[in-house]
């Protein structure tokens, strides 16, 4: 599938966070996951192995490395803010 359509896929995964993917070179993408109501910003991850067509293991090797930071960011209390 091409970025586009791949960028649709992880945006539906991550709902109801917000999320969004950029291609940073030709061969790394950028990923945001935002909160959907403030636009905050919650992770961002660079460097992500990616090209301009992906296959569907590769769509699911991105959510899982997002997913991976998600887990160590939450577990160290970043959105549990008071």
């Amino acid at each position: 599938m091409n970025f586009i359509r791949a960028r649709e896929v992880m945006k539906r995964h991550f709902h109801p966070l917000g999320f969004d993917a950029t291609m940073q070179t030709p061969h790394t993408l950028l990923a945001r996951v935002f909160d959907s109501a403030t636009g905050e910003t919650l992770l961002t991850v660079t460097g992500i192995a990616c090209t301009n067509q992906l296959s569907e293991q590769d769509v699911e090797r991105i959510i899982r490395a997002i997913e991976s930071d998600l887990e160590l960011v939450t577990r160290d209390g970043v959105f549990n803010r008071s």
